[in-house]
């Protein structure tokens, strides 16, 4: 009999596990995946740490979150500063006055917000009701045409009218040269990748690790097995989709190994924001980790809608979608033995440090605190 089962083997559920362990808990985790890590997953290509379901850029302003995450991995001072390319034309994000020189030629604060507030008052006054006012509202009409308006059309599939203002409200938007995306105090990468964090994470005797194993085939036997569950997987899935499907978001990733090219794109991640150019990003991975191989290793991030059997990246967190997500929320409110948690066992988009910060807590509540 297992104190806890752990289903699924990502951040969320390695911190639980190793907390548990350490309480002298006997822990099972299983993972669907043929790997541990869940979409932190990193693995060495050409002596390259590679990102393999997208890039992962560590930040918090919690110091003890710091700490604890520093006790798994030395991390370095990674700066997120990724740039937009427009049709060819280069411009660097977060917004700020070296995006505002590139488009207008404006070299100060003033003038920047001047013509922003020029651009901005064909909203006429009007609070935004959707993305693309919310947008206009931040940043004007030039901004949004050229640096957002397509891209999140094909990241969401969705027409930017149309997608609730939320999701673009805490946009960065700065008037000073700064192309630090991340405002946080604690930033970087894991030398040597992420997969190390988990791997020590889980590597507590007190733990067992399956792999290539779906829950879901032997549903019973688990809650059989286990005193209590810890599941990070789909929340209307564990319910069989009673009251219908969520809305997620998927991806596709394209690799390549590059050899004998030392730098394809001269940094880390570039976004296309032109609706012909069918990828969202590309990332080259060797830049997180200040790589000198003779090789690099570039993956071109493809949206794509999500269907029952995909893998889903995102929750589309828009009102029907949270309405149907409360409904789960009340069943899973009601099982003694199982705790949804993560991104998809709570329908709700987690940086990192708050999934660490989340699963802490889970802590304290299930076992007292960690020490």
């Amino acid at each position: 009999m297992n104190d806890y089962l752990i289903v699924g083997s990502g951040l969320f559920g390695a911190v639980f596990a190793y907390e548990a362990a350490k309480k002298h808990k006997k822990v099972k985790v299983i993972e669907k995946r043929k790997h541990i890590g869940g979409n932190i997953y990193t693995e060495s290509i050409a002596g390259i740490q590679v990102h393999r379901y997208g890039a992962h850029i560590f930040h918090t302003d919690n110091q003890e979150i710091w700490d604890y995450v520093n006790q798994f991995a030395e991390f370095n001072r990674y700066t997120n500063s990724p740039i937009a390319n427009f049709h060819g034309e280069i411009y660097n994000l977060p917004f700020n006055m070296n995006t505002f020189n590139q488009l207008w030629g404006v070299v100060t604060p003033q003038t920047a917000r001047k013509k922003i507030a020029e651009q901005r008052s064909i909203l006429k006054g009007k609070s935004p009701k959707n993305l693309e006012e919310q947008a206009i509202a931040l940043v004007g009409t030039d901004i949004y045409l050229k640096l957002i308006k397509e891209y999140t059309e094909k990241q969401w599939g969705i027409p930017a009218n149309e997608l609730p203002s939320f999701i673009i409200r805490r946009l960065p938007v700065r008037y000073t040269y700064d192309n630090n995306y991340f405002k946080d105090r604690y930033q970087g990468i894991p030398i040597g990748g992420y997969t190390q964090i988990i791997e020590k994470m889980l590597s507590h005797e007190n733990i067992q690790v399956d792999t290539n194993v779906d829950f879901f085939e032997k549903k019973e036997h688990y809650h059989e097995e286990s005193k209590k569950i810890i599941y990070t997987g789909m929340i209307d899935q564990y319910f069989d989709y009673q009251y219908g499907a969520l809305e997620y978001r998927s991806l596709i990733f394209e690799t390549e190994q590059m050899k004998n090219v030392e730098n394809y794109q001269g940094n880390a991640v570039v976004n296309y924001t032109d609706k012909e150019t069918p990828f969202t990003r590309i990332i080259e991975h060797k830049h997180f980790e200040f790589g000198t191989q003779k090789d690099t290793v570039i993956t071109k991030e493809y949206p794509k809608a999500w269907k029952r059997g995909d893998e889903p990246y995102y929750p589309v967190n828009n009102s029907e979608n949270n309405h149907l997500y409360k409904k789960y929320k009340k069943l899973a409110d009601q099982q003694e033995q199982v705790i949804f948690g993560g991104r998809l066992g709570q329908y709700t988009y987690y940086d990192m440090h708050q999934v660490i910060h989340a699963a802490l807590k889970l802590v304290q509540e299930e076992l007292g605190g960690r020490r």
